[in-house]
């Protein structure tokens, strides 16, 4: 808790120093930030329990601390209640990555702290797997061909790119903008993404070919001849909002015939975890990945790694290039 007051000089230096070692090592500025506040209420419990120099911490010590003090206290903010199980694995791996630290710093060498994660009751990430990916970009082909509906399955195919292919954030791809994608380059400029951080995304030469369909031959007949800076355009002629993309997303998860794929929660966002997904087991390193879907640190792209094992029996090699999985390297 931040709002603790320590008495030992060597905890409030260690606490710094941790904090400093966190942001060395690139983790998110609000882990920078939280961790240390969390080791910060293990200090004071130490000092309630005269403990007021590092070198006498054990690890029965913080497995005492963890499960009859952090377990058994009250949730200070509602007053009442226990803490949550996702706030006691925020403390949990405050703690982790704090006996870490010890180690690696040489301040202390502890054996492995090995307390078991609390149950996390929030909602698991959901990916499509690469053939599911295949059967919604087919779905945009053999519909309302030849009718005024025909620009709704181009802009269909380019949703797909921006949101699956391009990995961008729901409303980095609400906000974008023809004058944001580089033909010549192959690249889409995201200038408004999460905490308004800019960064370049590449897309391939079958990526393009979408892109080009919808931008050249078919968005023209969506904006009517207005002048429109939006890439995405509703049947209205303005921008599109992003509760349409989804509709439209669930009409091409609909189209599909796949019962398995019919019956899962499809949404814009699933798009951009499943690309991450799928880069990833293709051999695409996590530093790259992150940087392509605009993390500020490896540790949001870590939670990918987890999700292989979903898709380890889905086959990877026999893909239709128009399923636009991979990226080469040399196009970052």
């Amino acid at each position: 808790m931040k709002n603790l007051s320590l008495k030992s000089v060597n905890f409030i230096y260690l606490e710094k120093s941790f904090c400093e070692w966190l942001d060395i090592l690139g983790y998110a500025e609000s882990t920078v930030i939280n961790l240390p506040h969390h080791i910060r209420e293990l200090f004071f419990y130490l000092e309630q329990n005269n403990i007021t120099h590092i070198t006498q911490l054990t690890i029965p010590q913080i497995q005492i601390y963890f499960h009859q003090h952090l377990k058994l206290r009250n949730n200070y903010l509602s007053g009442a209640g226990a803490l949550s199980s996702g706030y006691l694995n925020k403390h949990l791996q405050a703690l982790y990555k704090f006996t870490e630290y010890l180690r690696q710093s040489g301040r202390l060498e502890l054996p492995a702290l090995d307390i078991i994660w609390e149950p996390d009751d929030k909602e698991e990430i959901s990916t499509l797997t690469q053939e599911e990916i295949k059967l919604l970009f087919a779905a945009t082909y053999g519909y309302n061909e030849g009718t005024k509906l025909e620009p709704f399955n181009a802009r269909d195919r380019a949703m797909l790119v921006v949101y699956y292919s391009c990995g961008l954030r729901r409303n980095e791809g609400y906000n974008l903008d023809v004058s944001d994608i580089n033909f010549e380059r192959k690249l889409i400029h995201v200038r408004i993404g999460k905490n308004y951080k800019e960064r370049l995304v590449p897309f391939n030469n079958i990526n393009a070919k979408y892109l080009e369909d919808y931008l050249f031959d078919w968005r023209i007949l969506l904006i009517g001849g207005t002048k429109q800076d939006a890439f995405f355009i509703s049947q209205r002629g303005k921008r599109m909002e992003t509760e349409s993309m989804a509709r439209r997303l669930r009409i091409l998860q609909q189209r599909t015939d796949d019962i398995v794929l019919q019956s899962k929660n499809v949404r814009l966002h699933v798009l951009r975890h499943s690309i991450a997904t799928h880069l990833l087991q293709n051999g695409m390193s996590l530093e790259k990945i992150g940087r392509f879907l605009g993390h500020t640190s490896l540790e949001s792209t870590q939670v990918y790694t987890h999700l292989i094992d979903k898709e380890k029996d889905q086959p990877f090699n026999n893909i239709p290039k128009n399923t636009i999985i991979k990226l080469n390297e040399d196009e970052w």
